[in-house]
């Protein structure tokens, strides 16, 4: 097992010297490695940019028409000069030769480099792909930087989170995801089958609803972690803009998510007030064995850090950002 460290460019020190992972960002990357429990002395190390820029990334940067082709811009509206394209060149070899079980990409060049992407933000901590010249796959773990913690002070959990993260994904070079499995476009036969061979023999439930304005787009329910069913209610391909073939059908599936949130069962939401409260004053839907919501429970342990759906999924599981994935617009408020 092996873990590759690319950084953007090289830094200055306090005197003035530059070099690769040079300064005040080496001392507090060493110390946030150590606290995971890796020596960072063990680990290879790579730069998008193998040399110091003093006026930083954006002088390397102009025009669409002069940047590297096929290349996202690095700074908005900002492209890496073709002229760096033999950077790229280099890092890919250099990754090739080391050949790590996991690659830590850091800060915005790495995860443009690797991911092809700058919102570290929104893909950061879970593994994704990374091929060059339909060589093999690699494991690119995308996190901040840690000029970037040095900036916002804040961050700094978030990337302890992710190297926790790396100590566990170095061990093997496969992007291993969760197993799951989730009924969609289900009928109303599907639904009592659901109940009867996944929800009934559950100590314990989880609800999540989506909506749009006051109505309830859909809402799904997981009894465990790994099988969830989605009851649609709405279908913009559909004339009538309704899922359910008959407005009876609709009733039906209704009634069974009303008693669905009335079963003498734990149930568990995310930011779950919010559903709590759609579901009874625009459904009269009542939900009285509420017991735990992620969202809080998530507040309680890392009170400094985002509570958000999308955030919690990065940071608890190795699910791929869906919300990037995903085409349609946010229509959960909190998420």
């Amino acid at each position: 097992m092996s873990l590759m460290i690319v950084t953007d460019s090289w830094t200055k020190d306090k005197d003035g010297e530059v070099g690769p992972l040079n300064g005040p960002t080496y001392y507090l990357l060493k110390a946030c490695l150590s606290q995971v429990g890796i020596a960072i002395g063990e680990c290879d190390k790579a730069v998008v940019f193998d040399f110091y820029s003093p006026g930083g990334l954006k002088n390397l940067c102009g025009p669409k028409t002069e940047g590297i082709p096929g290349w996202p811009a690095l700074i908005k509206g900002k492209f890496v000069n073709a002229k760096y394209t033999s950077e790229l060149d280099r890092l890919f070899t250099e990754i090739q030769n080391v050949n790590p079980t996991l690659i830590l990409a850091m800060g915005y060049a790495a995860v443009w480099a690797l991911c092809k992407t700058t919102s570290v933000k929104s893909i950061r901590g879970a593994p994704v792909p990374f091929t060059w010249g339909g060589s093999r796959v690699f494991k690119v773990l995308p996190t901040y930087g840690a000029d970037s913690i040095i900036r916002e002070w804040k961050l700094r959990p978030i990337l302890l989170s992710d190297l926790q993260k790396a100590r566990e994904q170095m061990d093997f070079p496969q992007i291993i995801r969760p197993s799951r499995e989730i009924w969609i476009e289900p009928t109303l036969a599907d639904l009592d089958t659901f109940e009867r061979e996944h929800i009934f023999p559950s100590p314990q439930l989880s609800i999540d609803i989506e909506t749009s304005g006051d109505q309830i787009t859909c809402i799904g329910f997981a009894p465990r972690k790994d099988i969830a069913l989605v009851v649609p209610f709405t279908d913009a391909e559909n004339t009538s803009h309704s899922y359910w073939p008959t407005l009876t059908d609709e009733l039906k599936a209704l009634q069974w998510v009303r008693r669905m949130c009335s079963l003498k069962k734990s149930i568990i939401g995310q930011n779950f007030l919010y559903d709590l409260n759609h579901l009874w004053t625009k459904y009269g839907i009542t939900v009285p064995n509420a017991s735990e919501d992620t969202m809080l429970l998530h507040h309680a342990l890392q009170p400094e850090m985002q509570k958000g759906l999308g955030f919690l999924g990065s940071i608890y599981t190795n699910e791929p950002p869906w919300k990037v994935m995903r085409k349609a617009e946010t229509i959960k408020r909190e998420d």
